[in-house]
């Protein structure tokens, strides 16, 4: 397990963190995130999640392979790059075990529905790969990677290994070495480009920041209520 030391405190990292720490803390004290650390988290609720996430990941490997072509060096490119693909092969992973642990089918996977929060969360990324700069479309990547290991690591802490715990596979992913590395290196090129931004194109980092950041919520809070659209009853 690995505790990420703190953001340079000149950076713009920690100033987003700072800004954002209330809602960091929501996150890991959300009751989906509750229930899964004591390992109470009804499966239906988490195949829900997993559905969600998987489809969640597409949007977010599209925006990580917009920002790519757009790195001025090509070890961030690499870097962003490889992210893409990783979070694309996550998606197969994912949508693999689900059928394998829940015994469902593809056409029954097909049947649940894309929730709001996910759509919404997707389409924010990909509209900022569109239409915002280099920078500002970072700083909407990076909670996708920081907020996930920040909660992984505070599960494993609180059930001390997660020996024998149901979503121990799942919180293990997040907690591991290697994603704090990649944690640690979006976090550093988030820092290098913002401090060769204007002050402008740092307040639009930031908004972005936050706004993903809510996102993060919403989507927990998505899978805790197994979010539908409340115009589906006017659709038959």
């Amino acid at each position: 397990m690995s505790k990420l030391p703190a953001p340079p405190a000149d950076g713009f990292c920690a100033k987003a963190w700072a800004h954002t720490a209330d809602l960091q803390q929501a996150i890991v004290e959300h009751p989906f995130n509750a229930a899964l650390t004591d390992g109470t988290l009804d499966r239906d609720r988490f195949a829900f999640y997993i559905v969600q996430d998987a489809r969640y990941l597409v949007g977010f490997a599209q925006a990580l392979a917009a920002a790519a072509t757009r790195a001025d060096n090509a070890e961030d490119a690499a870097f962003l790059a490889g992210a893409s693909q990783g979070a694309l092969v996550e998606e197969r992973r994912l949508h693999a075990g689900y059928v394998a642990e829940f015994g469902l089918t593809d056409t029954e996977i097909a049947g649940i529905g894309t929730s709001p929060s996910c759509l919404a969360y997707t389409s924010f990324l990909r509209a900022n790969a569109l239409t915002e700069s280099y920078p500002v479309l970072l700083a909407a990547i990076l909670p996708c990677f920081w907020v996930y290991q920040h909660v992984g690591t505070a599960i494993l802490e609180t059930t001390g290994g997660a020996e024998g715990h149901p979503y121990r596979a799942w919180i293990q992913t997040y907690a591991d070495d290697e994603f704090a590395a990649a944690v640690l290196t979006a976090r550093d090129l988030t820092d290098r480009v913002a401090a060769a931004a204007d002050e402008e194109t740092r307040r639009r980092m930031l908004e972005a920041f936050t706004r993903a950041t809510e996102y993060e919520w919403l989507f927990w809070n998505s899978a805790w209520i197994k979010e539908e659209w409340p115009t589906a009853r006017f659709l038959g």
